[in-house]
């Protein structure tokens, strides 16, 4: 089968186009045959071995992904050959045109969710879900800041928000990307480039504060952030790209506290739970992963150029097959 191999970390143009056995399911393990594989940042740093990611050489990059079920192992029983289903994790990656993956990272695709957005649900929609109510116990009638709204996690986040009674103030920053934030449903948007937009959310906030943010990019934001908190409030890191400088003291004059958090933390017990309402939000039309482009697999480098870029919007899939 077709698969991008990486045979020695570094820049995106290590990933090549090889071929790789088709892969064979052990006991309580399903191949799946992909139609779209999901584009996260996360495997850009595996891709490119920054500090605290060490893959085991070669390897076929992606987490994410969704296809049609070729074959189970013994002991599964909840997922049959030919059901349309989302993966969340694999053995194999999903850069390919087949992967391996247990059972238990594999869930049922509602009919009318595409393979393309189906490829989208897994680390993003995870992500948002245990960021929101997992680390920042999110209560109906909040208000939640979703920094970077328009990226694929922050398009989580915002109709998660939405669907358990929050109010959604998020930001972007350009207009393509504020505009889609108001399709999504939020309450207010903001453009974080403009010097004075935190004192707009805090303006929009109630006057009371923001009860919860969902922080993209702690090294630039966290300190601020701090200071448009309610008394109570919480922040949640979800991402960073160094160390930053903060005033301990705006948070000791709210009572808030500040939330990191890893998907590679989460239980199996609490990963079930979070699709089995990933799945419920997917069927009822609440949850709907939006693609802003598609890219073959021999793209792929091209692919992790853009989800690392700051305009993109939504998700980024990569095309695992030509039907």
């Amino acid at each position: 089968m077709k698969a991008v191999v990486v045979k020695n970390t570094g820049a995106p143009d290590v990933m090549e186009i090889g071929h790789a056995p088709e892969p064979v399911p052990g006991a309580r393990q399903v191949v799946v045959s992909l139609h779209a594989a999901g584009v996260n940042p996360v495997d850009t740093y595996i891709r490119a071995g920054v500090e605290g990611y060490s893959p085991r050489l070669p390897f076929t990059p992606g987490y994410d992904g969704a296809g049609i079920v070729e074959s189970v192992g013994k002991g599964v029983s909840r997922i049959a050959v030919g059901d349309r289903v989302y993966v969340a994790g694999t053995v194999t990656g999903t850069y390919a045109e087949q992967t391996l993956a247990m059972d238990n990272q594999v869930y049922p695709l509602p009919e009318g969710v595409s393979f393309e957005q189906g490829a989208g649900v897994g680390v993003p929609y995870t992500t948002a879900h245990r960021a929101l109510f997992g680390r920042g116990s999110a209560r109906p009638g909040e208000v939640v800041l979703v920094h970077g709204g328009s990226g694929g996690v922050g398009v989580a986040a915002i109709q998660l928000a939405r669907a358990a009674g929050l109010k959604v103030l998020a930001t972007a920053g350009t207009d393509a990307g504020m505009d889609m934030m108001r399709a999504l449903g939020a309450d207010h948007v903001f453009n974080h480039n403009s010097p004075d937009y935190l004192q707009h959310v805090f303006g929009n906030s109630g006057e009371h504060g923001v009860d919860i943010v969902l922080e993209m990019l702690a090294n630039v934001n966290l300190g601020r952030d701090l200071t448009v908190l309610a008394r109570g409030g919480r922040v949640v890191v979800i991402g960073s790209r160094g160390s930053v400088k903060i005033n301990p003291r705006d948070a000791m004059s709210r009572d808030a506290a500040i939330f990191g958090m890893s998907l590679m933390n989460l239980s199996d017990a609490d990963h079930a739970a979070i699709h089995a309402a990933l799945v419920a939000g997917l069927q009822n039309g609440s949850l709907s992963p939006v693609v802003s482009d598609t890219y073959a697999l021999d793209a792929a480098a091209d692919a992790h150029r853009a989800v690392m870029g700051s305009h993109h919007r939504g998700k980024i899939i990569l095309k695992c097959r030509n039907s």
